[in-house]
């Protein structure tokens, strides 16, 4: 079978979500127009620009989070749960939840053909990991001394700390626990790293080189260290209803909300997946990537966005008109959404109608790495339903953003959608998922 005969196709969803931790709840919250935002409760935020964001509340880190497990992979994941953050938790729990939608027990693939592409953020260590060992260093005045680091302070911080932050843990613990000894990878690129892994994945099975492949993301912008450099950093949404405060393309926008999550999908080769009775709930067409930005480094959001939904399409063979929806990025910042607006309106400005654009940012805000797998889910999910989602508190069109923004529940998905990610500098990434008719 050569590369051009092989197709990819879902076959499983897994999600962390602040709607809840299963495709059925994301998709509730979604539809009915539920916010996930709320007062931070995972550390003191108050002095922060906003004390405001989404947390996955309903995820603890249980063993029972991870989803219904037979008693050795149980055992296995609860007795690591000591080497992971919660950002690691969050990840493996998606894609275990994930392999559980696909009916993929353990043992039941060839597991050198199965492998694991997993997106993530940098990690940030937790500062009570070093609080110890700092206060070690400190002489009676509350001064740092470095040179009592090794002797006095090192000896305070846990052997295995590292493990719990490195951003290639994701990929190889769900690849240890399943034992999924195929290609293997960890893309670490902010936001763009959803849809970037999505692409690898699929290349991967095209190529011959897997027959299955965990795609998944996780990140989050809720942490004591990195909420401080986001909203440095970015421009942060600020008011006293935090469910009003995630608007991604109203007029009255005032920036992004910090959020958390993690997202995964099983794709499968798409003969493979019939052979095994998989049910289908999508086929990825297509993909593409992009970084563009000047040269001191700011990034050209609109330039680098309109870059890869041309490539997408064309990798996909699709012309404007054949895509029904954009899930854009929709970060709700004045500048990104301005960017962003401007390259959908400009590429499919051919287009006999407007194309709908849905953001679910709206829900739940920027969850980092993880956002653009848990959007994608979204909508795959609404395939299902048959119609879109509304994107919550879109009530004053914005010039600026020259997009038709879906508002309601009556607007049909057409038959392939493509999922938009950007970062701040300039590196876009695109999926195009189309929907999956029996063939």
């Amino acid at each position: 079978m050569t590369s051009n005969s092989r197709r990819v196709v879902i076959t499983g969803l897994g999600l962390v979500s602040p709607l809840g931790n299963s495709a059925a709840e994301l998709w509730q919250g979604l539809s009915s127009g539920t916010s996930g935002v709320d007062r931070i409760t995972q550390f003191d935020a108050d002095n922060l620009p906003s004390p405001f964001g989404a947390e996955c509340r309903s995820f603890t880190g249980d063993i029972g989070d991870f989803g219904p497990l037979e008693k050795t992979m149980q055992r296995n994941i609860k007795k690591n749960l000591k080497v992971m953050c919660r950002e690691i938790e969050m990840g493996v729990a998606a894609a275990q939840l994930a392999l559980n939608d696909a009916g993929l027990a353990p043992g039941s693939c060839d597991p050198d053909r199965t492998g694991v592409v997993y997106g993530c953020d940098y990690i940030l260590t937790m500062p009570e990991e070093f609080a110890g060992a700092v206060r070690k260093c400190m002489d009676d005045q509350g001064r740092f001394h470095f040179d009592r680091w090794a002797d006095a302070g090192l000896p305070e911080v846990t052997p295995l700390w590292l493990l719990k932050y490195l951003p290639n843990m994701p990929a190889s613990h769900i690849a240890i626990y399943n034992d999924f000894r195929g290609p293997n990878n960890s893309i670490t690129m902010r936001e763009a790293a959803a849809n970037l892994a999505i692409g690898e994945a699929y290349c991967t099975i095209l190529r011959d080189s897997a027959d299955r492949i965990v795609a998944g993301a996780t990140g989050t912008r809720i942490h004591p260290m990195r909420s401080v450099h986001v909203m440095l950093q970015e421009q942060i949404a600020t008011g006293d209803n935090p469910t009003k405060l995630s608007r991604p393309f109203d007029r009255e926008r005032s920036g992004m909300v910090v959020g958390e999550g993690a997202g995964a999908i099983v794709l499968e080769e798409l003969q493979a997946a019939k052979n095994r009775g998989a049910t289908i709930l999508g086929e990825v067409v297509g993909h593409a990537s992009s970084t563009v930005m000047d040269r001191q480094g700011v990034g050209c959001l609109a330039t680098a966005i309109a870059n890869v939904l041309r490539l997408a399409m064309k990798s996909a063979g699709l012309e404007p008109d054949d895509v029904g929806h954009i899930h854009a990025h929709g970060l709700g910042t004045l500048r990104c959404d301005a960017e962003e607006a401007k390259a959908i309106h400009d590429v499919f400005a051919s287009r006999s109608k407007p194309i709908p654009v849905v953001a679910a940012k709206s829900n739940f805000g920027n969850l980092g790495a993880a956002g653009g797998m848990v959007e994608l889910i979204g909508s795959v999910l609404a395939f299902g339903d048959g119609s879109l989602f509304p994107t919550l508190n879109y009530e004053t069109p914005d010039p600026d953003c020259p997009v038709h923004v879906v508002t309601d529940r009556n607007t049909p998905t057409g038959d392939a959608f493509i999922n938009i990610s950007v970062t701040p500098v300039g590196q876009a990434s695109a999926t195009v998922v189309r929907r999956w008719a029996d063939e």
